[in-house]
């Protein structure tokens, strides 16, 4: 990769309205705090322990292990990739604005349009799915100290509590919201250190190496072993999401061009260590297989922490998990509605004028906000009636996300030379580097659409696929009704948003950075 400075020669503000967008937000936001967005939205304490039980139905510690060692390096194709085309388009439309440029020009609105769609359904989704992970951790605690009894209908209530106080944090606590940002990095490197240090330490026994590398476990009914690893992948890859953020603050951050690419990548790679020493730790201190999948707190990771620790040591550090999934929620409610902000500026989402408004009190995007935790909610539900939902919604999550992740790069190695690369690009290695993301992508796409258990019921159905066609069914009927007469139409260097969006709102950085 290379990193060229500032080639332009041209201030944040100026490249932004060269653009084609004239700056509103408040750049007050430092590389690091970019990273920190990104980080703390991948965060391995929510994502790699919320899917865990998943993890050890699906493959077992083989899968867990090894999968997060692929997926991480593929993750990090994909990540590479969308850095080189944020640091050409540094601006909080992102995924849907790098395909309007990339994309030949007859059909540049349509391929914005659809991205654009597939990203807001990714990040609902991801919220869905930080959020309901805490619930799922909130009520295991619950359990261990007040018996407080696990149902599917109590740990939606505790979903929808914590998606409120994200609402609220995100409307009212504006100062807040940008000190547990900075907090939370610090809260996750830590935290991982710490427990895995006592997981480490503390235990009499641990399992064999050949057990944490090798040991296959097959709990999903199917019988082909290949099957089950290719879908054992998941837990890995949902974790590796939500890196997207470091684009979408770009028009909040100094040097974007540089520092937006550089968060994305380093949040991939840093998440990739801290991922993998945490799951070696807990996959070792596993005292009894069994009785961890069969905890009546309904959460695997917590009975590790009990076994391993004791009752007190293993609560508190499940109080320091609980506490890293409520930052991931928070920060991706943030970034969830930054997406949502910019979309509706271009007139992209049904009732855009209400969802691109901000408080004048707060200063913040209020109805975006509470679109993306109600939007969260809804995908949350069906664990009323199914036992895989929330696999499902970690599926949708990944599904939404990747395409929108993809399709620039599809779309950039499509314009091959006479892409305009930014100051930090990958050189010679870019074209190799999109290839070989664009397949991954195509592959866990199709692959996270299959049945997960077997046999395939009305509890047990994966509906993901029909999430997804549902979204992009509405969104292709929109377009070819309505939206292909005015969505983006170009007009010199410029782009022009449906008239009916209203004036624009102005929004500030407090939400992330003080």
């Amino acid at each position: 990769m290379t990193d060229d400075g500032k080639a332009t020669g041209l201030s944040d503000e100026e490249r932004l309205a060269q653009l084609g967008y004239t700056q509103v937000l408040a750049r007050r936001m430092s590389a690091f705090s970019n990273y920190a967005v990104s980080f703390t939205i991948i965060s391995v304490l929510s994502g790699c322990l919320t899917l865990y039980l998943f993890g050890m139905n699906t493959g077992g510690p083989a899968v867990i292990t090894w999968g997060w060692v692929v997926v991480g390096l593929m993750t990090l194709f994909v990540g590479l990739s969308m850095a080189e085309i944020c640091s050409a388009y540094p601006t909080s439309a992102g995924l849907y604005f790098w395909a309007h440029r990339l994309a030949p020009p007859r059909s540049a609105a349509a391929w914005a349009w659809f991205t654009g769609w597939f990203n807001v359904l990714g990040q609902v989704a991801v919220t869905a799915g930080i959020d309901f992970g805490a619930a799922s951790f909130l009520g295991a605690y619950l359990n261990l100290q007040f018996d407080f009894e696990v149902t599917p209908g109590r740990t939606i209530l505790l979903f929808a509590g914590i998606l409120v106080l994200h609402g609220l944090l995100n409307t009212f606590g504006v100062r807040i919201v940008a000190l547990l940002n900075s907090v939370s990095v610090w809260w996750h490197v830590l935290g991982v250190a710490v427990i895995v240090g006592a997981l480490t330490f503390v235990p009499d026994e641990h399992q064999s190496a050949s057990f944490v590398f090798g040991e296959f476990v097959n709990n999903t009914g199917w019988g082909s072993g290949v099957y089950v690893v290719a879908l054992g992948l998941l837990m890995a890859q949902y974790t590796f999401t939500g890196y997207d953020a470091s684009a979408h603050m770009t028009e909040e951050t100094h040097d974007a061009s540089t520092a937006g690419p550089k968060g994305i990548v380093r949040s991939i790679w840093t998440s990739w260590i801290a991922g993998f020493v945490l799951l070696l730790g807990f996959t070792f201190a596993i005292q009894s297989y069994d009785g961890a999948l069969g905890s009546p707190t309904g959460a695997p990771p917590a009975q590790i922490l009990l076994d391993a620790l004791g009752a007190t040591a293993g609560k508190l550090l499940l109080l320091v998990v609980i506490g890293a999934q409520l930052f991931c929620g928070m920060a991706s409610v943030t970034a969830n509605s930054r997406m949502i902000y910019a979309f509706s500026r271009d007139g992209a989402l049904p009732f855009s004028h209400l969802w691109r408004t901000v408080s004048p009190r707060t200063r913040t995007p209020v109805a975006a906000v509470w679109l993306a935790a109600g939007g969260a909610l809804l995908l949350g539900l069906p664990y009323l009636i199914n036992v895989t939902a929330y696999a499902a919604v970690t599926s949708i999550a990944v599904i939404g996300l990747y395409i929108a992740y993809v399709i620039p790069t599809l779309l950039r190695l499509r314009k091959g030379d006479d892409f305009a690369r930014g100051p930090w690009h990958l050189g010679r290695w870019s074209r190799a580097i999109g290839v070989v993301s664009v397949i991954w992508v195509g592959v866990i796409t199709v692959l996270f659409m299959l049945p997960q258990v077997s046999p395939v019921t009305s509890e047990t159905f994966n509906y993901a696929p029909v999430a997804v066609l549902v979204v992009l069914g509405f969104a292709a009927v929109w377009w070819f009704a309505s939206a292909r007469h005015w969505f983006l139409r170009p007009e010199g260097e410029g782009l022009v948003p449906a008239p009916a969006a209203g004036p624009e709102p102005e929004v500030t950085a407090e939400t992330v950075d003080p």
